[in-house]
């Protein structure tokens, strides 16, 4: 009888031996493919990290529920034309980013550029004293786009400086108006004028940090989800069929009146009734430090999987069905005499992680639809001191770069994607249990094990 109990209790310690090991294996082939990083030294810090995130809860993605809206390419990219003062650049913008494959555009209708003198004056006076149509640029950029095969998405933010009674100097260029019925008003004459044109409008960029809820007041959640069902309401009432897509959200760990971190911010969202008013919940995929591929995943990371967590929060309140659309995706070459605020990568690097951002979210992220590509060009050259000009895919003059050849290389050959096995997301999602049970077995014949020793040693003494 001693004897069989302690084969028995030997295969358990075995057992959850093998239950740790399975627990801590990742679904990778490589350091690179587990941290998104390239040299040994940040891989094996990445792998530590990694462990250290793998076994605590993860987020509760419900990858087995669809959406129609999750259902589209997801190849997009972010567009300034109304920045293009000649018509035949916005064309070969446009001819350009059609030949990387590009389905979707995240172009901007700035409120301050249409409606710029004051409400319901659409006339623009600015260079020309008899004044030109504001919506004619945006007419041609709506044409445009439709010979190229592009579906636009409508970025409605930028308000002009009368929706507000304080000055520009206080509140920023990018605070909401004074009146939230003014951006309704412009809302719906926008859904009114492009009805079965445009189909996707996102309301406002960043709500809960960056400046772009304004300086002279905090950010406020549950501002933004008034704000936010206002324009919904009056969209869908123009144009029933007209897609909705919440602000995307920049990803942050702070907690402070002028940032808020997202999971935050969304959940405060919910909370003030906003799940009804929107169709599409909209995140930022920057990949800063690391490249596409990488695993780790923890709220006060921000890496380019962090929009998981946002997806979490959906899926606790009842959203699983509503996709995620990833309005700003890429990571930045800033040359090394310019600080790097969005991290830095090399052209040849930053041409691979685009690749395997797309490659990723088709495999892995089944509730993601749109992932727009930060950013096709600039109009000039005046913003090269800045960082942010760096995440461009063309020069202002048309010139490709490494990441925009190899996009277009990638539309060309059309990789097929095989996505991931509907097994590894339950995995993922037992593995910190799995964990929990077997370390603590472990542990405690562990310490079963020095007692008896002691217990044995205490007897012969």
């Amino acid at each position: 009888m001693h004897r069989r109990k302690k084969i028995i209790w030997r295969l358990l310690v075995a057992l959850a031996a093998v239950g740790l090991l399975v627990s801590l294996f990742p679904a990778a082939t490589s350091l690179y493919d587990l941290t998104g990083e390239e040299n040994w030294a940040a891989q094996w810090r990445g792998v530590v990290h990694w462990l250290n995130t793998a076994v605590r809860p993860q987020p509760h993605l419900a990858p087995d529920v669809h959406s129609p809206l999750a259902a589209v390419s997801p190849f997009g990219v972010n567009t300034f034309l109304q920045s293009e003062v000649e018509v035949v650049k916005r064309k070969r913008s446009l001819e350009m980013a059609r030949q990387a494959g590009f389905v979707f555009i995240r172009q901007e209708f700035p409120w301050e550029d249409i409606e710029f003198h004051g409400k319901g004056d659409f006339i623009d006076r600015r260079n020309d004293p008899n004044g030109v149509d504001a919506w004619a640029k945006y007419d041609n950029i709506v044409a445009l786009a439709e010979a190229q095969g592009i579906t636009i998405i409508a970025r409605l933010s930028n308000p002009p400086a009368w929706t507000r009674a304080l000055p520009e100097e206080q509140t920023g260029t990018l605070a909401p108006p004074d009146n939230y019925q003014d951006f309704v008003d412009f809302a719906t004459a926008v859904a009114g004028r492009y009805q079965g044109r445009i189909r996707y409008y996102q309301i406002w960029n960043e709500p809960n940090g960056n400046g772009e809820w304004g300086h002279h007041q905090p950010v406020n959640p549950e501002q933004y989800a008034s704000f936010l069902c206002l324009a919904y309401d009056a969209i869908k009432a123009v144009d029933p069929q007209a897609v909705v897509l919440a602000g995307a959200l920049t990803p942050t760990v702070e907690l402070s009146p002028a940032n808020v971190n997202d999971l935050v911010f969304l959940q405060r969202m919910y909370n003030a009734g906003a799940g009804r008013c929107f169709d599409v919940m909209s995140a930022q995929g920057y990949g800063l430090w690391s490249g596409a591929q990488d695993q780790r995943l923890r709220p006060t990371v921000i890496n380019f999987p962090h929009h998981l967590f946002i997806r979490d929060v959906m899926v606790r309140h009842g959203d699983a069905e509503k996709p995620i659309w990833i309005s700003e995706m890429g990571w930045n070459v800033a040359p090394a005499d310019i600080y790097p605020h969005f991290g830095r990568v090399t052209e040849a690097q930053q041409a691979q992680y685009a690749i395997e951002a797309y490659q990723r979210t088709q495999a892995e992220w089944p509730w993601v639809g749109v992932n727009a590509y930060w950013f096709l060009k600039r109009a000039d050259d005046r913003e090269v001191g800045e960082a942010f000009y760096y995440f461009r895919l063309l020069e202002p003059d048309f010139t490709p770069l490494p990441v925009y050849e190899s996009l277009a290389a990638q539309a060309e050959h059309g990789d097929v994607v095989i996505p991931m096995p509907g097994w590894v997301y339950e995995w993922q999602r037992v593995r910190p249990l799995l964990f929990t049970i077997s370390a603590a077995f472990l542990f405690f014949a562990l310490l079963r094990g020095l007692v008896s020793q002691a217990w044995g040693s205490a007897v012969e003494a």
